[in-house]
C-alpha cells in the first residue's frame, strides 16, 4: 500500500523527521523558506496530509484546490489560521499540540511582565547609548512587582501557570474567563471592566476568535490604571495595537510587553518608536524542550492518523 504523501511546510528537528519516515512520502522544507503562496498551494494540492505551523494561513480556497487532503496537523496550540467549518465541510482532520509549551509560554509572560515593570529594554539601550553618568533618586524609575494585583484574561492551563508563579511575589490574583474556572487556584473571578480597573497587570491569554478580536481596545485601556502594564502573549488580535500605541503615547498605562501583534510579522510602526514597550517576536513557546515537544506532538498526531490510531490531540472541527 502507497504511503500518503506528507507536505511540511517548514523545517523540522531531526527526531521529529525520524518519527515521520516510516509512514509517510515526505516534501519536506530543509532549507526554512516562507514559500508564495501560490507555491505553496500547489505543493499542498499534491498532499494528502499538512505539518504546519502558525505562519500557514488554510482557508477555504487552499482547500478548495487540495482535494486528496485529509489530515491538517499544526505544530501550534492556536488554530485560528486554519478554517476548520472548510476542513469539516471536506471530512479533513486537524490536531494541534496543547500542554507541551505551557509552562514555557508562562515563563515568558512574566519575562515580558517583569521587564515592562522594570523599563530593561529601555534602560538596556540607554546604558548601551553612554547615557549613564550618574545615580539619582528618581532615575529611570519603574513599577513594584511584590504584593501588585495581576490580573489574568483567560485562566486556561496556560493562565494558570501564570497565576501560580504569583505566589513567589505574594500578588492577589484575579481572572476573567466568559466561564468561571473549574480550579481557581486561589484566584477570584471578576468581570473584565472590574478586573482592568484594579489589577497592576493584566496578562492576556485568551485565544483569538471572533468574539475576541480587539477585546482590549481604547475604552478597555482608558480603565486600566496610568501605573498599570499590560502583558499580550495569547494572540495578535486580541489587542487593537493602533489604541495600544495611543494609550502608550498619551500615558493612559504606564507600558506593555508584547510577544504577538496584528498581521505579524509586521508591527504597527508605532510600537517601534515608543520606549515604553517590550517587544519579542513571537517566542512565548521558544525553549528546545517546548519546542521539541510541539513538533513531536504533531508528528505523533499526523502517524496516529496514518495508522489509523485515535489521536492524541485533534481538535474539533
Amino acid at each position: 500500500m502507497n504511503q500518503p504523501n506528507l507536505l511540511i511546510a517548514r523545517k523540522v528537528f531531526p527526531s521529529t523527521m525520524e518519527r515521520l519516515k516510516p509512514h509517510f512520502q515526505i516534501h519536506a522544507n530543509e532549507a526554512d523558506v516562507i514559500r508564495p503562496r501560490d507555491e505553496f498551494i500547489a505543493l499542498a494540492s499534491q498532499a494528502d496530509a499538512m505539518f504546519i505551523s502558525g505562519g500557514e494561513r488554510i482557508d477555504r480556497a487552499l482547500l478548495e484546490q487540495c482535494p486528496r487532503m485529509r489530515m491538517i496537523a499544526t505544530g501550534t496550540v492556536g488554530f485560528n489560521h486554519i478554517d476548520l467549518a472548510a476542513c469539516a465541510e471536506r471530512g479533513i482532520i486537524v490536531s494541534n499540540t496543547p500542554d507541551v509549551l505551557n509552562d514555557a509560554t508562562a515563563d515568558m509572560a512574566w519575562a515580558l511582565l517583569m521587564a515592562a515593570a522594570r523599563r530593561i529594554t529601555e534602560v538596556e539601550r540607554w546604558l548601551r547609548d553612554g547615557k549613564w553618568d550618574r545615580w539619582a533618586f528618581d532615575q529611570l524609575l519603574g513599577r513594584e512587582v511584590f504584593g501588585a494585583t495581576l490580573g489574568v484574561i483567560g485562566m486556561g492551563r496556560i493562565g494558570s501557570a501564570v497565576a501560580r508563579r504569583a505566589r513567589g511575589f505574594e500578588m492577589p490574583v484575579i481572572y476573567h474567563n466568559r466561564n468561571r474556572a473549574t480550579d481557581e487556584g486561589g484566584a477570584t473571578w471578576r468581570p473584565l471592566n472590574d478586573l482592568l480597573s484594579e489589577a497592576d497587570f493584566v496578562v492576556i491569554l485568551t485565544p483569538y476568535t471572533p468574539a475576541t478580536h480587539h477585546l482590549i481596545g481604547a475604552e478597555q485601556l482608558a480603565r486600566m490604571k496610568p501605573t498599570a502594564v499590560l502583558v499580550n502573549i495569547a494572540r495578535g488580535g486580541v489587542v487593537d495595537d493602533a489604541a495600544l500605541v495611543q494609550a502608550l503615547r498619551a500615558g493612559v498605562i504606564f507600558s506593555a510587553g508584547l510577544d504577538v501583534y496584528e498581521n505579524e510579522p509586521a508591527l504597527h510602526p508605532g510600537l517601534l518608536e515608543l520606549s515604553n514597550v517590550v517587544l519579542a517576536p513571537h517566542l512565548g513557546s521558544a525553549t528546545l524542550s517546548a519546542r521539541q515537544g510541539m513538533a513531536n506532538l504533531a508528528a505523533d498526531n499526523l502517524v496516529a492518523w496514518a495508522t489509523g490510531a485515535p489521536l492524541p490531540s485533534p481538535v474539533k472541527t
